[in-house]
């Protein structure tokens, strides 16, 4: 196995303010080229954030954009890979979440998040490509989120890859009454979080690099008369194949590095026989199904170009 400098970054989001997150991903990325970094990690949706906002409709960039152009210009200045995750609207009028790996040669591939979490699927539809890009002799396998919840993402990439590069924007569960459940709650969720990171290495057979949102989050709730007030879980991490944790993040924005030997390896976790690597719990299980009937409704009427 080769060793190599990876980095991978934690960062609070101006909710759907492209502009604002790509000077603050610009930032960053440089801190991780100044620490040596040669293939660095962003979150899922690092042009937005993400929430049950509006203003994401018309925050979908085409894939050519102006994050792109930056992500190229920053692998070219510094000859490094870079991965993260952005809402694309595509030439079919589609939006997706699209996993862009770039190099210094432009972009190596892309990879759609093959299922809306929640209330995102407001915003795009899912895709299904297996998520393995060649970015010349090192194969990347791009996962997102709650792709990191699911065995079906284990068999596209299981053995197949010698680094995996993910990304999440992860919510907490809100702070409602009767507090005590809701509390219980959220801490089993939160330990799901870095557990779904940490523990995907195992299953694939690869390192990972881990790159999360931070911060509060505040939005509408879909068909509730309430609204969400809560915060993005953090865990960025840099994991060896063998699950061992080479660097984390605490709270807040910033980068994490770590020497990692890339390449492939027998993994040692066996994906469970059902649909789910990890128990959801009760409320993130009923959001899931009655957000994704909201959601998709929403997405034809806001979203969807006509």
């Amino acid at each position: 196995m080769a060793s190599m400098r990876c980095a991978a970054i934690q960062l609070e989001a101006v909710p759907a303010d492209v502009d604002a997150n790509l000077a603050t991903v610009e930032r960053l990325v440089e801190d991780a080229v100044a620490a040596g970094a040669r293939t660095i990690a962003l979150p899922e949706f690092f042009t937005t954030g993400i929430g049950f906002w509006p203003e994401l409709a018309d925050a979908a960039l085409p894939v050519d954009g102006k994050a792109t152009e930056l992500l190229s210009a920053l692998a070219r200045r510094h000859q490094v890979l870079i991965g993260g995750s952005m809402l694309i609207r595509d030439p079919d009028g589609n939006v997706r979440n699209t996993y862009l790996l770039v190099t210094q040669d432009g972009v190596a591939g892309r990879h759609d998040k093959d299922l809306p979490t929640m209330w995102e699927n407001a915003f795009y539809v899912g895709g299904d490509d297996d998520g393995v890009i060649q970015a010349g002799d090192l194969t990347v396998g791009a996962a997102v989120c709650w792709e990191l919840m699911r065995t079906q993402t284990v068999r596209r990439l299981r053995g197949r890859i010698d680094l995996a590069m993910t990304g999440s924007g992860w919510w907490s569960i809100p702070d409602w009454w009767p507090r005590t459940i809701f509390r219980r709650m959220e801490r089993r969720n939160a330990a799901t979080a870095r557990q779904a990171a940490a523990s995907f290495a195992g299953f694939v057979g690869a390192p990972v690099l881990h790159a999360a949102h931070v911060g509060s989050l505040r939005c509408r709730m879909p068909w509730l008369p309430l609204g969400y007030a809560g915060r993005f879980e953090g865990g960025t991490m840099i994991v060896a194949a063998d699950g061992t944790v080479l660097a984390a993040a605490d709270d807040g924005e910033g980068v994490v590095v770590a020497d990692v030997s890339v390449g492939r390896s027998a993994p040692s976790l066996a994906a469970p026989e059902g649909f789910w690597l990890h128990q959801r719990g009760a409320l993130p299980a009923a959001a899931w199904h009655y957000q994704r009937v909201h959601g998709r409704r929403y997405y034809r009427r806001h979203v969807a170009a006509s």
